[in-house]
């Protein structure tokens, strides 16, 4: 006689038990957490900046510290002193950005808005460049450098080469995107076969950027324009300036036009092609994309070839488009280390990358205004900037200030374990 079957279950796994993945590395983890976010939380950032930034306008205003001496036998004095400084502030950034109202004809008064899509044009491009390496799992913040080599390359072409109209232009604005490619490349090159990482090498190959780039400004027969005692280089040839969109009374150039085909280029690269899934597949985890096949340490060095060029057409936007007339070693203007700004407001996503650019590029040509009209320092938009970056990288401080329910958390689904006798029953 048989023993009886047990009806206990069998506590040992099977091939239907879930197998677990490598564990995601920390920084990939908190790069997750940074650019994951939602709309929400976005907007809510921006408001909180403003906020804040209002408050600041309000304690350097003179008037009203003035009317504070006297706040408590007339404190309404002190509440209209703050509404028209923080209001008259806001009114002179949007006038200076967007729409001048007071101006007589529309085309005059919606001037702003040129200059404003003129000071994002580089912003976005190299935004996208960072966004793409965040992707990846990899914080670029070498753009610096990416700019300043593609500057000194593009430049170079646009003033010692005499080529036909347009011809001179595609070929100066491929130079300088393969030089920055190139000096992105280098970091992913290093990172892929030493391991090194590409904080330390972006670090040091902006360094090595801009003295190398100021050496050559220095020595005549390279970069530095005859005759000329201050590090400089000549101005570029008319045949290699990207031509005006609206005439020459605007700032804006057709440069505008390559911005947004490489945002339709970065969002088709990441969401459509296969190159742009393994992107993700590493950003999200390396170790699992490697079990999945995929050769981790190449599309590292795609990865930085391809933000490199971004990086690197940001700086052919500066050289060909902004200051034609000849560059020195700070023409990369901040604008490497703003992008990294740029693409956390974003999220990393290449047409939220695109509207940050916009409202950066809002805030540089609105901030002049708000200095000339209402004696605001210009100081006060740069602290509206990185407040935007604190709030938009700390989501559950945001949603603390509003009481919002904390949207991240789901609810673990449990996998029964199947096994031999429970499947047989």
């Amino acid at each position: 006689m048989s023993a009886p079957e047990s009806t206990t279950a069998s506590t040992t796994p099977t091939s239907s038990t879930p197998t677990s993945t490598p564990e995601q590395p920390r920084a990939n983890a908190i790069l997750k957490e940074i650019t994951g976010g939602n709309v929400l939380i976005t907007v809510l950032a921006v408001f909180l900046a403003l906020l804040i930034g209002g408050v600041l306008i309000a304690l350097t205003n003179e008037d009203v510290q003035a009317a504070a001496g006297y706040f408590f036998s007339r404190p309404q004095d002190t509440f209209l002193a703050i509404w028209n400084a923080v209001s008259g502030a806001y009114v002179a950034l949007f006038q200076g950005s967007i729409y001048n109202f007071r101006r007589d004809d529309f085309l005059t008064a919606i001037r702003p808005l040129t200059d404003t899509l003129t000071y994002a044009a580089p912003l976005i491009v190299a935004g996208l460049g960072v966004g793409l390496a965040f992707r990846v799992g990899m914080f670029n913040i070498g753009g610096r450098g990416q700019m300043l080599i593609a500057a000194a390359a593009a430049g170079w072409v646009g003033f010692s080469f005499e080529l036909p109209w347009g011809i001179h232009l595609i070929v100066a604005v491929i130079a300088g995107i393969l030089g920055g490619a190139f000096w992105g490349g280098i970091v992913g090159l290093l990172k892929a076969r030493t391991g090194a990482h590409e904080v330390i090498l972006t670090i040091m190959l902006n360094y090595v950027a801009f003295y190398l780039v100021a050496y050559m400004l220095r020595t005549p027969g390279l970069l530095q324009a005859p005759g000329q005692v201050n590090p400089k280089s000549p101005p570029m040839l008319e045949t290699a300036i990207f031509p005006s969109l609206f005439g020459p009374a605007y700032k804006l150039h057709a440069g505008f036009i390559l911005v947004i085909l490489a945002t339709i280029f970065v969002w088709w690269l990441l969401n459509r092609s296969s190159l742009g899934f393994r992107f993700r597949a590493v950003g999200e985890n390396p170790n699992a994309a490697r079990v999945a096949g995929m050769d981790v340490k190449n599309i590292y060095v795609y990865a930085m070839l391809v933000s490199g060029g971004l990086l690197g057409l940001a700086g052919v936007m500066q050289v060909l488009g902004t200051v034609p007339t000849g560059f020195s070693s700070g023409i990369d203007a901040g604008i490497g280390f703003d992008a990294i700004t740029v693409a956390l407001l974003g999220r990393s996503r290449p047409w939220g990358i695109f509207a940050a650019g916009i409202l950066f590029g809002a805030f540089k040509a609105g901030g002049y205004s708000m200095q000339a009209s209402q004696g605001v320092p210009v100081d006060v938009v740069t602290i509206v900037q990185s407040l935007i970056v604190l709030f938009i990288a700390a989501p559950p401080l945001v949603r603390a200030i509003f009481f919002l329910p904390d949207g991240t958390r789901r609810r673990r689904r449990t996998t029964p374990i199947v096994t031999k006798e429970v499947a047989a029953k």
